[in-house]
């Protein structure tokens, strides 16, 4: 006699779409330099397969393709924990890198609410790599001209060596709100945290920075729209 014995209702729910939002990043340096974050846009492209639903818990596979703008932005301060003024031009110093990378996440993705119309909150964790394209250090001081002997750091390694390791891998996990509407899409607002794994520069003995891992944190909107859905005479 023929038996079934799967708990899971199969999907084969397929939706691509576009993202968009701004990413706040920084970056472990050791030895330490001083920072706040850097503020940068980030936008791509989404991907989602909805491959089952086991019990409450709706699951799929999620990918984007975005670029992103990250860095970061030093924090040049005196002794007395006030801004380090400038000798030639008499202004506080500032100095930060912008840099573009290529990002690719794909998530384990686990929601639970409405799949076709309502509203769902959703998990979702995965790798992430990151591909160096470009950077630029911006500043307003000539480095030649840079008040050292009043900063409390006077790491400045990073103001002038080319990233040397151009790929990034790590760790990223989100979590947000998602609305659907069988004729309007998917709209998604998420927040995300990302923690790199890989150094930018070389970190053997005889390289000058030990840890050099970005971090960011992500929020952002997407939208989907379908391409295959299963169950669409059922509004759940």
């Amino acid at each position: 006699m023929p038996s079934k014995a799967q708990i899971g209702e199969h999907r084969n729910d397929l939706a691509i779409g576009v993202n968009g939002g701004y990413v706040l990043s920084n970056v472990a340096f050791l030895p330490k330099v001083p920072q706040s974050l850097h503020g940068g846009l980030t936008g791509g492209l989404s991907v989602r397969y909805v491959c089952e639903k086991y019990f409450n818990t709706i699951c799929s596979i999620y990918g984007e393709v975005n670029l992103a703008q990250i860095g970061w932005k030093e924090r040049i301060w005196d002794r007395n924990d006030k801004p380090v003024i400038n000798e030639t031009t008499g202004v506080a110093e500032q100095c930060q890198r912008d840099m573009t990378y290529l990002q690719v996440p794909v998530f384990a993705h686990l929601a639970w609410g409405r799949e076709q119309k309502g509203m769902q909150f959703f998990f979702q964790a995965g790798p992430q790599v990151g591909f160096h394209l470009s950077d630029k250090t911006v500043k307003n001081f000539e480095l030649s001209d840079r008040n050292l002997l009043d900063r409390v750091n006077n790491t400045v390694q990073q103001d002038t060596m080319a990233v040397q390791n151009r790929v990034d891998y790590g760790i990223a996990a989100g979590v947000g709100m998602e609305y659907s509407h069988p004729k309007m899409g998917h709209l998604l607002l998420e927040a995300r945290y990302y923690y790199g794994l890989g150094n930018m520069y070389k970190d053997t003995k005889r390289d000058f920075f030990s840890t050099s891992r970005f971090s960011n944190i992500v929020v952002k909107l997407t939208y989907f729209f379908d391409i295959t859905r299963t169950r669409r005479d059922q509004a759940q």
